[in-house]
């Protein structure tokens, strides 16, 4: 007799108690028993991209470059481990900005005195170019105790030399409008 449902698509009544050895059956996924996979922080292999910055829009760049920090571009991504890759920027003086925000973008930080110290991002830009892409990417990552970890994995270089040779990184394009 059956109670007007079959159970979960595997063509028998509710309470049968039969089950079946393999997770799909008559084209249906038993969700009862499918496990979602969690990454082990001592599975993740870690590998190295190097990115050139040269004429690269910094808010692209820097979203392509927390999705490598965070693992989103692995099939693995587990949100609490640290899953993420290894990404050295060069070139990072040549970035541009959209539009007027050479002149109008300000970067402001708390100096332990009253008040503010404030500059445009075109001033940052002579002084200390690294922290433009930097707190791009920082601002983009989730705000808790992971991130900076995730953070320590992003190494910036003014110029095209960096000391990451030993890690053979793999060159890659990002921040392209496509």
């Amino acid at each position: 007799m059956l109670s007007g449902r079959e159970g979960a698509g595997y063509g028998q009544p509710w309470g049968t108690g039969r089950r079946s050895a393999s997770l799909e059956r008559n084209g249906y996924i038993d969700m009862l028993r499918a496990k979602t996979y969690m990454a082990r922080p001592d599975e993740v292999v870690p590998k190295w991209w190097l990115v050139d910055a040269s004429d690269k829009v910094v808010g692209r760049l820097a979203s392509d470059i927390a999705m490598i920090l965070m693992g989103k571009n692995r099939p693995t991504y587990t949100p609490h481990v640290d899953n993420g890759d290894y990404v050295i920027v060069i070139n990072v003086e040549k970035v541009v900005f959209t539009g007027k925000k050479w002149l109008q973008k300000r970067y402001a930080w708390y100096t332990g005195h009253p008040g503010q110290h404030t500059e445009v991002a075109g001033e940052r830009r002579k002084r200390r170019p690294e922290l433009i892409l930097r707190e791009a990417v920082r601002r983009m990552l989730p705000k808790n105790k992971l991130a900076f970890r995730t953070l320590d994995k992003l190494k910036i270089y003014v110029g095209s030399e960096h000391p990451h040779q030993a890690q053979q990184a793999e060159p890659v394009e990002l921040g392209s409008k496509d």
